[in-house]
């Protein structure tokens, strides 16, 4: 990727990425077609920053934020964490990395083991990883637990007597407790109430503040995005649609589907509710084989005979901000 105004190192990379995903076929035979869950993503995380990864449901988002762990294979591209290929990486490596990258689960609850107390689920990456066992192991998970706002004396409940804030909150523990440098957040606030949601917001920042943590936010709520964020990714049918600095973003909105993420945000203040307002129409198209063209195109007010029959590239349109529309924007440059 070309440069940007930012001094910020580069701890995750991700170039012409794809994911796709074979239906039909068999053991021996041949797919009959793909979803195409990802394609062609190229994108940077900076230390100590939160990349926002925006999108409708099925845009390819949470896919995204399991390649980056090594959670899926790879169709095609590559990863760079601190400037490795996690997907070439050895088996030693592979070992280090999973202390150095985790992941909070959209419902922490799923992926709890219900027979096993709170203690038992937070400790767990530790004693996996042969970090503490015994007393020290119960002490550090306390300190966990006051970490992320909960008692100590919960290390001895069961996941079903917790509330939803506090579950996830024993996620973000546990996600924690290696003291990692990356984490995918999935969704983490979307299945909350919305006085739980900021709290668990709150709790995040803190301790990325703290701890020196990056993020990636996947959400499909732009303006949690715009507030936790750094940088954005707007995705659309496994296509990148645009790319760069938040507030950047915000200030020059270029892809007219970004235009549309916003225009979706309920307006809190009830003298701006006479601004007229963008809405989509149209179908999300089918991510399985899809044509040839913009994927946007067919619900795009901008929309010409080209978009339909050819992809357009992402380019830099502005300083630090890319764009994948045909639209004539100027100073544009081809990323790399």
């Amino acid at each position: 990727m070309t440069a940007t105004e930012t001094t910020a190192k580069t701890l995750l990379s991700v170039r012409q990425l794809k994911k796709y995903f074979p239906i039909g076929g068999g053991m021996l035979k041949k797919a009959k077609s793909n979803v195409h869950a990802v394609d062609d993503v190229t994108l940077d995380v900076y230390a100590g920053q939160t990349l926002g990864l925006v999108g409708e449901s099925g845009c390819g988002k949470t896919t995204m934020g399991r390649l980056a762990l090594k959670l899926l294979p790879k169709t095609s591209g590559e990863v760079f964490f601190q400037g490795k290929d996690i997907y070439q990486y050895s088996g030693e490596q592979e070992k280090e990395f999973r202390t150095k990258a985790q992941l909070i689960f959209q419902d922490s609850f799923s992926s709890f083991d219900n027979r096993d107390k709170i203690g038992s689920i937070i400790g767990e990456p530790l004693v996996v990883h042969n970090v503490c066992r015994g007393s020290e192991l119960d002490d550090r998970v306390g300190e966990l637990l006051r970490t992320v706002g909960l008692k100590p004396e919960l290390a001895a409940e069961f996941p079903h007597t917790l509330a939803a804030g506090q579950k996830q909150c024993v996620g973000i523990a546990r996600a924690i407790a290696l003291k990692p440098d990356f984490i995918v957040c999935d969704e983490p606030i979307s299945a909350l109430d919305v006085s739980v949601r900021a709290m668990v917001l709150n709790l995040l920042k803190d301790l990325q503040s703290s701890q020196q943590l990056t993020y990636m936010f996947i959400s499909h709520d732009i303006r949690v995005v715009r507030w936790l964020s750094s940088h954005i990714a707007v995705m659309y049918v496994g296509k990148l649609v645009e790319y760069g600095e938040t507030e950047e973003i915000f200030a020059h909105r270029l892809h007219p589907y970004t235009e549309a993420l916003l225009c979706a945000v309920p307006i809190e203040n009830p003298r701006d509710r006479h601004i007229k307002r963008e809405i989509l129409l149209g179908e999300v198209p089918s991510p399985v084989d899809p044509p040839p063209g913009c994927r946007f195109a067919a619900r795009c007010k901008l929309a010409t005979e080209r978009c339909s029959k050819e992809d357009p590239p992402l380019l830099e349109r502005r300083p630090g901000h890319w764009v994948s529309c045909f639209e004539d924007f100027e100073g544009e440059s081809e990323i790399s």
